[in-house]
């Protein structure tokens, strides 16, 4: 008889809404991947490298031309200087980067501050290292950090605080502020710090960053994990990196090595060519994304949905109070069974499943998508099914 050590983990909300969407015929916004493809320039210097032979496993810590590409983008969008030998290592996707950064340092007993809500792989991470989940959760409506609060839970058993800006699912992004703020309450501790930074350049309206590099005394004790996937349009490679010093790093990489070992080698090669070729294509994310943000907005003016604001990421929050007072997860389901259009219910990111009528859309598709979507929208009114109530 196996016991379980995630006996309350099943299948994730991401998975169940996709599957659900299939069902049904629906529209998927829930699952966040874009719908369209990685430029085709990278799709042909992938097939170069695998017909020149880099067929092969990888060095462990990554290609070395991707690892220095990557120095140098850091360097010149945030001023932190990595040494791509010892300090940056590619990684299978960033949620990978992130499981490995806690399997490394986190031990059992340690205590790992989350700001909820979170993206549903920190706390299964953090459980299976044996640690201790320690929730300060986000202001609401705002969603924003509550530093005295957090201040208030550091303890000798704090290990980590794991933060992710710009916010999924929240779509809210940390201020200059936040991060000085972090390091007075980091400071005089041996507190280390893993920022999940996969949304870095899908800010908007002229947001800047507040990357973890840009900040010395914070980067000397943090991981700092990004993803190709996002700003390519390419997630399903799950090819992302972790930077960190290089004492931090070492010990990455000695679970990283037994984790995975190598990441895809062609494209890799690719990915640094292109980099290369098109060094600020990053630069016009922020635009292309907060068109369709706009457009998605626009479309849903005159409904009942609460639109949030939102500052970055590819994700929509919309509360539904004015609708039904369904559980968030009973509301999605009716609306992907009902109106056709699949979204995920924010309670899936809040540890104790804390219930606030909100659902998350995305909005990483093309205008024809997102008009679909929103005309099915526009037909949900109230009254809406209240049985099913928490």
């Amino acid at each position: 008889m196996i016991v379980s050590k995630l006996p309350q983990v099943g299948t994730t909300i991401f998975t169940v809404m996709s599957r659900m969407a299939a069902e049904c015929g629906a529209i998927n916004l829930s699952q966040g991947f874009p719908e369209f493809s990685p430029p085709k320039r990278m799709l042909d210097l992938v097939s170069r490298h695998m017909s020149d032979g880099a067929n092969q496993y990888a060095p462990m810590a990554g290609d070395p031309g991707l690892r220095d590409a990557i120095s140098r983008k850091v360097k010149r969008l945030y001023g932190g200087s990595y040494d791509p030998e010892k300090e940056i290592t590619v990684t299978a996707g960033a949620t990978q980067a992130i499981f490995t950064a806690i399997a490394a340092c986190v031990h059992p007993g340690d205590e790992v501050i989350l700001f909820p809500p979170v993206y549903d792989s920190y706390l299964p991470a953090v459980l299976l290292a044996g640690g201790k989940p320690v929730c300060v959760p986000l202001s609401f409506p705002g969603y924003r950090p509550d530093w005295q609060k957090t201040a208030d839970r550091i303890t000798p058993r704090t290990r980590m605080i794991l933060l992710n800006t710009p916010h999924n699912p929240t779509g809210t992004a940390w201020k200059e502020s936040d991060l000085q703020a972090l390091h007075a309450v980091v400071q005089g501790t041996s507190v280390l710090l893993l920022a999940d930074e996969v949304y870095e350049h899908v800010l908007y309206d002229s947001r800047p960053h507040q990357s973890l590099a840009r900040f010395p005394e914070l980067r000397e004790r943090s991981f700092l994990v990004s993803s190709f996937g996002k700003t390519y349009h390419m997630t399903g490679w799950k090819i992302g990196y972790c930077l960190a010093p290089g004492e931090l790093m070492s010990e990455f990489r000695k679970v990283h090595q037994f984790n995975v070992f190598a990441v895809n080698h062609p494209m890799q090669r690719a990915i640094a060519d292109f980099m290369a070729e098109v060094p600020d294509f990053e630069t016009g994310l922020s635009a292309f994304y907060q068109a369709k943000r706009d457009f998605f907005r626009a479309q849903l003016e005159g409904t009942p949905f609460t639109l949030m604001p939102c500052e970055g990421t590819y994700f929509q929050l919309a509360g539904y109070e004015k609708i039904s007072g369904m559980a968030d997860r009973d509301f999605v389901v009716e609306l992907t069974r009902r109106y056709g259009v699949a979204a995920i219910p924010v309670s899936a990111f809040h540890p104790g499943g804390e219930d606030r009528r909100q659902i998350r859309f995305c909005f990483a598709k093309n205008e024809s998508t997102l008009a679909a979507a929103a005309a099915r929208l526009r037909a949900v009114s109230a009254p809406f099914p209240l049985e099913k109530t928490s």
